[in-house]
């Protein structure tokens, strides 16, 4: 197996493929004004499994495509779609989301929790705005600064795997330059990382590595997400997932 299929085969099977939590998702929608009289159109890119695709639709008068590369997750969403009778308010759709055919002006709301780093930030931005009604919504968490300096060691940790990281005030700029209004911000709390992912993730690594007899390349995942386990317990002060909810212009 490449490496991808083991990260793949490691997050298969999990409530979530990265940190969140049910309370976010919805803190993030309340802080939307939506009509209680309209049927929406919700497009959830990067859904993986769709722990908060289900939420959404559960609190939604609307229809929601969830949008994913990978094949597996979203088999697993349409089970978990079946499981509690939401199969009519949830479609899946396997493409990249940066080769996305969807309308103009189509959605309501564009969802994307914790995926949308895959194209980065702003061009992430700039691609989905289209698709998206004016005055319709956006919300997307992303990797966030959430103080103004921070240690040498996991500055350049992140600065390396994922150059756009940056402060809220900073990333809430790109947001109103791109046309959009800010609605609310907020960033996600240890439990999101910790209780809902980190440790879910870890009680999969012996089954994950025996599964896969021990590879080289399987101990390199699973290592790969230790260091980050490690990093997120000594300077979890110093970053997390910021939750962006702003209204399109």
């Amino acid at each position: 197996m490449t490496e991808l299929e083991l990260i793949i085969d490691l997050h298969k099977n999990s409530e979530r493929q990265g940190p969140g939590s049910e309370n976010d998702t919805l803190k993030a929608l309340w802080l939307m004004d939506l009509p209680s009289d309209q049927k929406l159109k919700i497009a959830d890119i990067g859904c993986g499994s769709g722990g908060q695709t289900i939420t959404l639709a559960q609190n939604l008068n609307g229809e929601i495509t969830a949008v994913d590369l990978f094949p597996e997750f979203l088999d697993e969403l349409n089970e978990k779609s079946q499981k509690y009778g939401l199969s009519s308010k949830i479609k899946t759709l396997e493409k990249s989301m940066d080769e996305l055919s969807f309308n103009n002006e189509e959605f309501d709301i564009i969802w994307s929790e914790g995926a949308i780093y895959n194209i980065g930030f702003e061009n992430g931005l700039k691609k989905w705005k289209d698709y998206l009604k004016v005055g319709g919504y956006i919300a997307v968490s992303e990797i966030t600064w959430i103080t103004n300096s921070r240690p040498k060691e996991v500055e350049e940790y992140w600065t390396n795997e994922y150059p756009e990281i940056d402060t809220a005030s900073n990333k809430i700029k790109l947001l109103e330059s791109n046309g959009y209004s800010l609605i609310g911000y907020f960033y996600l709390r240890p439990n999101c990382w910790i209780e809902n992912y980190w440790e879910p993730m870890e009680s999969r690594f012996e089954t994950f590595l025996e599964r896969n007899h021990h590879s080289e390349l399987a101990y390199k995942v699973v290592n790969d997400n230790k260091t980050e386990i490690n990093l997120y317990s000594k300077y979890k002060d110093y970053f997390s997932y910021g939750f962006y909810i702003a209204r399109k212009n």
